[in-house]
């Protein structure tokens, strides 16, 4: 099994499109890609602590490829919007890959510039971040899986 990061948003939206993905072993959502140790909803939710509603991806790639989870990635979210998806705004819902190999990063990379030169987003510009995964911190447990928990289908301002 590999593992793969993404943030694109509010991560229920994210945790819920990753994990109807065939392949896909598991999802957690998280806090990545910030400066503080230990965030918690409310700290990020502040926009203080420099981290992201991330979803760590636990994949099988006999079944899928990191490739085709980034074409996931693409199709999910507004990629040219800076630091905001939807109504949600702010840093915690910024565009990011956080890669955690050498192969990440570059396939990451190379799949953005893929997309920026197609006609899917001709004359915007995609601001996605490609950073590197530092400590990826799971979400409060009321957080998991919320989509099937509560029943809901779309995600609201913290």
């Amino acid at each position: 099994m590999e593992r793969a990061i993404f943030a694109a948003g509010c991560f229920w939206h994210v945790e819920d499109a990753f994990s109807r993905v065939k392949g896909v072993i598991s999802t957690r959502v998280g806090y990545t890609g910030g400066h503080t140790a230990d965030p918690t909803y409310k700290k990020v939710c502040e926009g203080n602590t420099g981290h992201a509603e991330s979803v760590e991806i636990e994949f099988d790639p006999q079944l899928i490829s990191y490739d085709n989870l980034l074409d996931v990635f693409w199709n999910i979210h507004d990629p040219t919007t800076l630091n905001r998806q939807g109504p949600d705004v702010g840093s915690q819902y910024r565009s990011a890959v956080f890669y955690l190999t050498p192969e990440q990063k570059e396939a990451a990379h190379a799949s953005k510039e893929r997309v920026q030169a197609s006609e899917r987003f001709k004359g915007m510009k995609i601001v996605t971040e490609v950073t590197q995964a530092g400590i990826f911190y799971p979400a409060e447990e009321y957080h998991q899986k919320y989509f099937q928990k509560t029943g809901r289908t779309s995600c609201s301002l913290c």
